[in-house]
């Protein structure tokens, strides 16, 4: 999407902490270039203020009301689908690299990925802002290293075959999820997360055991190497 250089960038803010909320607010309300047109508290409301207002990008927390997880890339994802034209800056206090990679997975273009130490710096927020509402994608270095570093690691590991959709979905499997509430969760049909939950499955050499055991040993493989880089924190 290509904004009109004469006018301000219409932008959606959403993040749970109201103090959060408010800062940014005030960051980006004194801004010429931007506009401001609704601030949100929770995931729910951030897609009703996205169908209302029809902003150029939204700028979200990763963690947010209802589901308190990755609710950010969770809407980051489903808005490719529901608004295409739309940029999102997803902002995370975490630097780990599975983030990341859930939300690029489905391309790069018109998403952002900020660590929340970057707010403060009021030129390079606008400058995410800008790039994903044009279809440009932004990075925080931060998170590159880590990423870097994750796949070094990963070499070793046994998830080191799996894509990122099927570590999102393991890690959902280690939590102890049905496979109805994962594709609930993911925005994905049962049948998508069975064939998903299958090549996991395979790839980790759990062919001939029954399908709970398969479960529960997956989950165990995954728990394993949580802390390693392979795995999402929890």
């Amino acid at each position: 999407m290509t904004t009109e250089p004469d006018r301000p960038l219409r932008i959606v803010v959403a993040d749970d902490s109201y103090l959060v909320r408010e800062a940014l607010a005030h960051l980006l309300g004194d801004t010429p270039e931007l506009e401001l047109v609704a601030t949100c508290e929770d995931g729910d409301a951030l897609l009703a203020a996205v169908d209302a207002e029809l902003p150029d990008a939204i700028l979200t927390d990763i963690r947010m009301p209802p589901s308190r997880e990755d609710e950010g890339i969770a809407i980051a994802n489903r808005l490719r689908e529901t608004h295409p034209s739309i940029g999102v800056v997803v902002v995370s206090q975490y630097s780990t690299p599975q983030y990341a990679l859930a939300l690029l997975e489905h391309g790069s273009d018109g998403r952002a990925y900020l660590l929340k130490e970057r707010l403060s710096d009021r030129a390079q927020l606008i400058a995410a802002l800008r790039a994903v509402a044009e279809g440009g994608s932004v990075v925080d270095s931060k998170v590159v290293d880590a990423l870097i570093a994750a796949r070094m690691r990963a070499s070793a590991s046994p998830l080191g075959e799996l894509t990122p959709r099927e570590l999102e979905i393991l890690s959902e499997i280690a939590q102890g999820k049905t496979n109805q509430a994962i594709a609930e969760q993911l925005f994905l049909t049962k049948r998508a997360v069975e064939k998903h939950i299958n090549a996991i499955f395979l790839k980790l050499g759990l062919t001939s055991a029954e399908d709970f055991s398969r479960r529960v040993k997956a989950a165990l493989i995954y728990l394993a190497h949580q802390g390693d880089g392979s795995g999402r924190p929890g």
